[in-house]
Formats: structure tokens, sequence, C-alpha cells
């Protein structure tokens, strides 16, 4: 073979690789940690929306060295060794951003042992000062490049932006760091020496821009994360606003945006938003609400480790995906319709708006608001006289059979 065919035959091969493979999203995701004082009902709230090539997740119950925990993991992670969010039953939260700039390349690192840190702390640490004991006890033991975010039943709520060798800790009560009362985090981090070697930039002023107009208006809360913040598509470098924008008149012709830089994206697996317990003695109230799932493609659901197990439509045995993230990934089909290269990026804003004449967003909404509305209702009932763990358990399934239920009913043709 002549060097211009072999030529020829490599571009071929390269080109097909493109188009098949697709571009591979790095991990990357947005959070906010925020204290009482800044949100509307005076309980700690954290967020995280987890992008990541790994698009299939689900919960799973776990039985730590302590603590028993409900986790989210990646549906083909057969043996469960990671966990990329969850809550335990005494009222820990616990999250992650990928921060690279922490990753201490001179040994080759780069933050692989995240999840099954965070695993390990969930099952030990009952607090944010216990979680902060852990790092201590546990530095130069795992490959760690993170910004961790942890809330706890009494009141705490911190960020620590952690490598192999050391942590900082910001503390959301800290008026030095969080004169507000909340943290917004990425994929760089402030202590980093050389913070570009992070990512998230735009998204994460998108999100301080969206979390300080929620805070002025008394309105950070749940329902603002899982409907503003966690489905928020604007490009704000870009002047891009594609929900108020007029929409092309030629359906044949339908708008499309790039959400590679958008804080809903298109390698957003899963959002997950915890809300601290009321008091430290009522740490069964804490709550873990889950969007298994791009947001624009799903609804949250609840689930409480007080229950002692997590609905059966958020979970399957083995390698398996569970019910409510495949409905989703069904409508992200719909939604991101062009699989050619980079063209998986792109969200037919169109389709997103008009579907079955009111958009998708707005019966994901109208779905979603029962649920809150149902959710909290129960909850103060709850707080009033302390219910089983089976009647819990019972309405956290009964909830979320709602959902995958509703979800059929309002995208039909959705298959």
């Amino acid at each position: 073979m002549t060097g211009w065919k072999k030529f020829l035959l490599l571009v071929s091969i390269s080109l097909f690789l493109i188009l098949w493979l697709g571009p591979q999203p790095a991990p990357a995701c947005t959070l906010i940690v925020a204290s009482g004082k800044a949100t509307s009902n005076g309980r700690p709230l954290m967020w995280k929306n987890r992008d990541t090539s790994q698009l299939l997740n689900k919960l799973m119950y776990f039985s730590g060295s302590k603590y028993k925990f409900i986790g989210l993991i990646n549906a083909d992670d057969v043996e469960s060794k990671e966990i990329w969010a969850g809550l335990n039953e005494r009222g820990l939260a616990i999250m992650n951003s990928q921060a690279d700039d922490l990753a201490l390349k001179e040994k080759k690192y780069d933050g692989a042992g995240n999840g099954a840190f965070m695993k390990k702390a969930l099952g030990e640490c009952a607090s944010v000062e216990e979680f902060e004991q852990f790092l201590q006890r546990e530095k130069g033991k795992w490959d760690l490049a993170a910004n961790f975010g942890v809330i706890d039943a009494n009141g705490g709520a911190a960020f620590f932006e952690t490598s192999s060798e050391y942590y900082t800790r910001f503390d959301t009560n800290d008026k030095k760091v969080a004169p507000f009362g909340y943290i917004v985090h990425t994929n760089f981090s402030y202590t980093s020496p050389d913070y570009l070697e992070g990512g998230g930039f735009i998204r994460f002023e998108r999100m301080n821009h969206l979390a300080e107009m929620a805070r002025a208006t008394g309105q950070l809360d749940v329902k603002f994360i899982l409907q503003q913040a966690a489905r928020d598509l604007n490009h704000e470098k870009l002047h891009s606003y594609p929900l108020s924008c007029p929409l092309p008149e030629d359906p044949a012709e339908p708008l499309y945006i790039n959400t590679n830089d958008t804080i809903n994206r298109n390698s957003t697996a899963s959002a997950v938003v915890f809300e601290g317990a009321p008091s430290p003695d009522r740490p069964d109230l804490a709550t873990m609400w889950v969007i298994l799932g791009q947001p624009v493609s799903s609804v949250a659901i609840p689930v409480w480790p007080y229950a002692g197990k997590v609905p059966s439509v958020a979970s399957a045995p083995a390698s398996e995906n569970c019910a409510l993230d495949a409905f989703s990934r069904k409508l992200v089909a719909f939604l991101y319709p062009d699989k050619r290269g980079h063209m998986t990026q792109y969200l037919n804003v169109t389709r997103l708006r008009t579907y079955g004449g009111e958009g998708v967003l707005t019966k994901l909404v109208r779905i979603e608001n029962q649920v809150l509305e149902k959710t909290n209702t129960q909850m103060k009932a709850w707080e009033i006289k302390k219910e089983s763990p089976e009647r819990v358990a019972e309405f956290e399934e009964n909830i979320s059979n709602f959902v995958l239920q509703s979800l059929v009913s309002e995208f039909p043709d959705i298959k």
C-alpha cells in the first residue's frame, strides 16, 4: 500500500470513529452549598448536576460500617464501589465535583478515588465536623481531586477543596468566604496552584447569577433549584436564551442550541438536591431529591435513608438500568435527534418547547409540582408525629410510581 493510500485509510478510520463514538464528555458538575441563613425555610441546602460520560444512573441502599445510606451510582457499577452523591441516616449528605486543578500530576493522580471515598465517608461520618476529621485521618491514602460539598443535621454546610495530600474548608456560615450564606462550585478550585487547569467557568458565572437572584427574593429552595437552576439552558456569554427567543416559523428548520456550556448539559446524567434536617433530633427528615436523567427529560423524586430502601423504579439489579432513568434516556433521544459526531451536543429547542402543544418542560413541571405538594404535606405531618420506616417507604414507593406513570401518560409516543 502506498503512503498516500495509507494516509487516506487513516483519515477514513478517524472520521468513522469520530462519527461512531461521538465526543466523550469529561466529568463536570455544577454545585451549590447553602446555609440555612440563605434558604427560604432556614434549612441547609445542597445541589449537584452530575455531568459525566456514565449517563445511566440509579439509586442504591447501603449499610456502611456505622450508618446506612442512599447513594447515587452508575448503573453498570456491579460491585457498587462508588457513589456520586448520597445521604445517610444521621442526616449527613455528601457530593462532589471533579477538580482536575487539584490532581497531583507528579504522582499521575486524577481523582480516581473520589467516588469510593464518598461511599466510605457516608458510612462512617455523622456530621460536617466528623467528615473533616475523616479527611485528616485519610490524608495521603487516596487518589483525590475534588470539591466535596457536605451538609448535616446540625445546620452545617461546607465545601472542602481536596487533593490527595491537603484540603481547605470553605464554610457557608463564615461571612468572610460566604457573605451571602452560599458557595457555588463547578470544576475549578479557589486553592488550586493553577485554577486554569480546572473548568466550568461559564456555568460558574451563570449559577452565581441565579443563586443571588433567588437569595435576594427569598426563593432559594428545592423548587427553585429543581425547576430554575438544574434545568437552565441559558448561555450568558452568547446572550442565548432559548426558552424565550422566537422560534423559526418553518418547522422543517427547528431551533437548536449547543448545551455543552449550559447548566443543564448534554452530559448531565442526573441531578440531586439535599434538604437538611429541620433540627438535630430529626435526621429522619433530611431529604434527598433525585432526578434520574438529564433534568429537562425527567422529574424529581424524594427519598429518605430512614425508609430502609429505595423505590423500585429508581433501582435495578446488577448492571441493569432503572425504569425512571431508562424513560429519561428515551426522551433525551427525542430532544437530541442528531447522532452525528458533535451534533449529540445539540438540543432541539423547537421540540422542547412545542411537544404536545405545550412543551416538554410544562409537562415535567406539572408532574413535579404535584410531587412537591404531596411531599411537603406529608413531611409537615411527619414533623408533628414521627412515622414508621415502613410507612415512609410506602410513600416513597407510591410517589415514585406516580412519577413514572405520569411521564408515560404525558409522553405516550416516547418509546
